[in-house]
């Protein structure tokens, strides 16, 4: 069995400050560190340490969509051929209107196996931005689950 990661009770003021929005000033780290006690040295070695182990995969912002004008967002859901995964991947990953972009294995009678989110100001927009994207691709078998209710948009908290 593998043992939980000490930290100490300066890592865990860390932590627990990262877990939730970042400070929106010039210098989020240094406005941290302060608060926590420590040096931005020592929360930017904290985190770029735990990536650097592999203990967290990424450090990054969520998008709270409707805060930031889109008024529709959709998952989309391709079927691509696994020799064209890394191409397809790459190309929907860099669009802007996609903020996640996954590959999963398919099963049983649901073909699809690459997974993206999309946002757009509208409806019409949306659908526009999917047409544009499979035409581009040249995947053509998609379908688009749209979003009706957000229930959650918070992260883990373990701090």
């Amino acid at each position: 069995m593998t043992k939980a990661k000490e930290f100490t009770e300066a890592q865990k003021r860390v932590l627990s400050l990262v877990q939730g929005d970042l400070p929106d000033g010039p210098e989020p780290f240094a406005d941290i560190a302060r608060q926590a006690g420590v040096t931005q040295e020592e929360v930017l070695e904290l985190l770029s340490g735990m990536k650097e182990r592999g203990e967290i995969r990424r450090f990054g912002a969520t998008l709270r969509h409707q805060k930031a004008g889109y008024g529709c967002n959709a998952m989309v859901a391709w079927y691509v051929d696994d020799a064209d995964m890394d191409r397809i991947g790459a190309f929907m990953a860099a669009r802007p209107e996609i903020s996640h972009c996954y590959h999963r294995v398919n099963c049983m009678d649901w073909p699809y196996n690459l997974y993206t989110m999309v946002h757009a100001k509208s409806r019409e927009e949306c659908s526009a931005t999917i047409a544009e994207l499979a035409r581009l691709s040249g995947v053509e078998e998609h379908d688009v689950l749209e979003s009706r209710k957000e229930f959650k948009k918070t992260s883990m908290r373990y701090f």
